[in-house]
């Protein structure tokens, strides 16, 4: 069985090289890129499991690589973490909507990062199971393709807007509690904010129109059945 493989993408050497050693140490394949452009051109030949992204780049910051790879329709099941010093709110919130699965803020401790990797891959290990096809009041979403079709016409959502959205069509009429769609969609080992899910689902709404979507206060949602 193949090392899962890891792209580090960081204009400072001497943090690649510490992060390299001790995920090499962890049994990981490690590739590393100084910017975002040069990023994006290694992740589409070596097809990473995971991308661990700094914010603060030359030539093209860690938000618009992002973007840029999550709309690489090869890259499409790629993990993306942020790793950065950026700590801010507004920062890990930009982060999740440019197509983010984590955030992890610097310094964190060598094992510590190891263990967030695992738990990434583990996660991503769970979702890449088969799925069928699911559809509901128009909407279909085609797990396999990535797509949504919305009356004949094909959208291409960010990742976790796709994947809340499948949550949320997987049971409707049934709303979802913040904990249970933080849990599904983020994992437990993932820490954002209520705001998160809140920006999601208004870019949903925004994209597929308000009807579908219903907000129980306190609890969570629900896609209207």
């Amino acid at each position: 069985m193949e090392n899962p493989k890891i792209l580090l993408v960081d204009d400072e050497q001497d943090i690649i090289d510490l992060i390299r050693y001790n995920l090499e140490k962890a049994d990981f394949e490690v590739h590393s890129a100084s910017n975002g452009k040069e990023a994006i051109r290694i992740a589409r030949k070596v097809q990473p499991d995971l991308i661990l992204l700094d914010v603060m780049m030359p030539e093209m910051d860690g938000m618009e690589t992002c973007i840029q790879i999550r709309e690489q329709a090869e890259l499409k099941n790629t993990l993306i973490a942020f790793l950065t010093a950026r700590g801010e709110d507004y920062s890990q919130i930009a982060g999740f909507d440019a197509g983010a699965d984590d955030y992890i803020t610097k310094p964190i401790k060598p094992r510590v990062l190891v263990s967030r990797v695992n738990a990434l891959l583990r996660r991503k290990a769970s979702l890449t199971k088969p799925e069928k096809k699911k559809s509901a009041k128009g909407i279909m979403i085609d797990k396999d393709r990535y797509i949504v079709v919305k009356n004949g016409e094909e959208l291409t959502l960010p990742k976790k807007e796709f994947e809340l959205l499948s949550l949320l069509m997987s049971q409707p009429g049934r709303v979802f509690t913040r904990e249970s769609i933080l849990s599904s969609v983020w994992g437990n080992d993932v820490i954002v904010g209520d705001r998160t899910i809140d920006v999601h689902i208004r870019k949903l709404r925004e994209k597929l129109g308000e009807h579908y979507f219903k907000t129980v206060k306190g609890v969570g949602y629900k896609f209207n059945d």
